[in-house]
């Protein structure tokens, strides 16, 4: 019976399944954005989060258990460090997927899979909010009484 057999084996050999996902979960890491197909990038996310969330408790054996599964120091260095610190008061959801598109030669579906807390630029975008037709009409006002009163302030500074 197929029991608990849920996930993506991705075409490939347990071993070779195994060695993919440790070594996209250090590229992960390292780099804080990867691009891959969407498939892998599901598997990864599955693979890479619960190692993210041992990395809040700093201790031997928590490290050792994330070495056993990743095996370089410079990644566990990097997770236990920076990505440790931002990722610390995050319930969970560490990993981010945005779809790309298909590839040209296979028409296979890209993405970016990405940790949440090193994009900055998807920070600042989500801090200032979506600008709808109704704001920009509100806002016309108060940047005339602002243009009204930039004079004013300009013959106060010259006298």
């Amino acid at each position: 019976m197929r029991h608990n057999k849920k996930f993506n084996h991705l075409s490939r050999t347990a071993d070779h399944r195994h060695a993919m996902l440790a070594n996209m979960t250090i590229s992960l890491i390292m780099h804080k954005r990867i691009t891959t197909t969407l498939a892998k990038a599901k598997a990864l996310k599955k693979y890479a989060e619960p190692l993210i969330n041992r990395c809040k408790d700093d201790s031997t054996h928590s490290r050792r258990v994330v070495f056993s599964y990743l095996q370089n120091k410079e990644a566990l260095k990097e997770l236990y460090g920076p990505v440790a610190e931002k990722v610390g008061d995050r319930e969970g959801g560490y990993t981010r997927i945005i779809k790309l598109g298909h590839r040209l030669g296979d028409a296979a579906p890209i993405c970016f899979i990405e940790l949440v807390d090193f994009d900055d630029n998807m920070a600042k975008t989500a801090k200032t909010g979506k600008k709808t037709r109704r704001s920009r009409r509100s806002s016309k006002p108060a940047a005339a009484e602002a243009a009204a009163e930039a004079p004013a302030t300009e013959e106060k500074a010259e006298e």
